[in-house]
């Protein structure tokens, strides 16, 4: 158990038999009445983000969430095959589970996988990744003040507005929380 008075930002909770992590909180002392804590936590199961309000001082269940290290090995329509790097036992994860991440993993990459009493919740992401270019417009020089962008399709499937000077198979490091380019590898 756990106070909500040690809320912190990725801070993993059970509540009403659901696994959150703490987005956001902020301790309320209102000048009548007791003092609370509002919250924004996210839904491990489903992705979805509630806000919840709980009493200063009032406890709930910490959920220890499990990290293993696992490689992506291929797809198999909607379902996306992975492989325990310690036990190399084989498990799927349907791509409704996987839609964000699906843009930033490619085959062979070692991701973490993230369970809670042996319920598989999803893959944790590196922060960030490096991908190949498969197809952008050439940048034509001259045509900008400053600061010109296009798009650039990389090889999962993303497209990541880049700079004009980005071609075809250069190696870009992307930013798996936000998708955006971060620089070339």
């Amino acid at each position: 158990m756990i106070s909500v008075n040690d809320f912190k930002t990725g801070l993993t909770v059970e509540v009403d038999g659901d696994i959150y992590t703490v987005i956001d909180f902020q301790h309320v002392k209102p000048g009548k009445g007791a003092a609370f804590v509002r919250s924004k936590l996210k839904n491990l199961r489903n992705g979805n983000t509630v806000e919840k309000t709980f009493r200063a001082g009032e406890t709930i269940g910490r959920a220890i969430i499990e990290n293993r290290a696992v490689q992506y090995l291929y797809a198999s329509g909607q379902d996306h095959v992975f492989m325990d790097n310690e036990t190399y036992d084989q498990f799927t994860l349907d791509a409704k589970q996987l839609e964000w991440e699906l843009n930033f993993i490619r085959e062979n990459m070692t991701v973490n996988i993230i369970s809670y009493k042996g319920e598989i919740l999803g893959i944790n992401l590196p922060t960030s990744v490096e991908l190949k270019v498969v197809e952008t417009e050439p940048g034509i020089k001259g045509n900008t003040a400053q600061g010109a962008t296009k798009f650039a399709k990389v090889e999962t499937g993303l497209n990541v507005q880049v700079p004009l000077f980005i071609n075809e198979d250069d190696v870009l490091l992307i930013d798996t929380r936000e998708g955006k380019y971060i620089s070339r590898a």
